[in-house]
């Protein structure tokens, strides 16, 4: 199994329009971030998680092959906003793409998108074709348990997910009591770390470096980063098994699978 970081940028993404901050002035790559999803390949399979904004340029940048199952983390616009750009996939692959999420995404994907749950006689030829499927509780993809994981983001509930020996929470500011017991035993946490300074629905990075020492996974790495977030610097001021993720980058383990 192996983890590729489609995106780690905030919902403005980095470079941010209309801005000359020195991160967005950056010529390190690692400092150029995407809106935040990752694609976890399982076998010959693979497991998208989010259609971001920037999903086409994420799948022609990284030639993604091919995507069998989606997991949604919430509705926000950054992480949905791609759904449309699904529809190669179908067509090629000819059967719908089973997307998975909490009860608010499912029904807010129907609501924003109705052109893609017409019934088949209305349908139009070239438009995604996904089943959703509303998550109660863990269950297997590709011979793979998927566990939600509840977080906070603001005043909503939203959902992260481990998978096997990592875990992926994008963005959150809090983390209830029973979801820390089921992330124990990680070897690697993916965990939202916005900006220096405290915002209302991320975490910041001192926060989110206090979440990880809570947690205990063997290496963390943060995404879902604003351009207030020099890449080298940052991580000259973390612990040892710390980093901020950068847009391509692969994590494998070695899990059956």
């Amino acid at each position: 199994m192996k983890v590729l970081f489609l995106g780690t940028g905030t919902s403005s993404g980095v470079p941010a329009i209309l801005c000359s901050c020195p991160v967005c002035r950056s010529a390190n790559p690692k400092n150029k971030r995407l809106r935040s999803s990752i694609l976890i390949s399982i076998g010959e399979k693979n497991i998208l998680v989010d259609t971001a904004t920037d999903l086409r340029e994420q799948a022609l940048r990284y030639r993604i092959p091919r995507i069998d199952a989606i997991l949604f983390t919430h509705p926000h616009a950054d992480h949905v906003h791609g759904i449309d750009e699904i529809r190669i996939y179908s067509f090629h692959s000819g059967e719908p793409i089973s997307c998975y999420g909490n009860e608010e995404t499912i029904k807010t994907i129907h609501r924003q998108f109705p052109y893609i749950f017409v019934p088949e006689e209305e349908r139009q030829s070239f438009i995604p074709r996904i089943n959703t499927h509303i998550i109660h509780g863990a269950f297997e993809l590709f011979g793979q348990e998927i566990i939600p994981i509840p977080i906070r983001h603001g005043s909503q509930t939203i959902l992260g997910y481990r998978v096997g020996p990592f875990a992926y929470l994008s963005d959150c500011n809090g983390i209830p009591r029973e979801s820390i017991e089921l992330l124990k035993g990680l070897d690697l946490l993916i965990l939202d770390a916005l900006r220096h300074r405290p915002h209302p629905t991320h975490f910041c990075l001192q926060e989110s470096v206090e979440t990880a020492q809570r947690i205990d996974p063997e290496r963390t790495l943060f995404t879902h980063m604003a351009h207030q977030l020099e890449h080298e610097e940052s991580n000259r001021s973390l612990p040892g098994n710390m980093a901020l993720a950068f847009d391509g980058q692969v994590v494998e383990f070695n899990t059956a699978p």
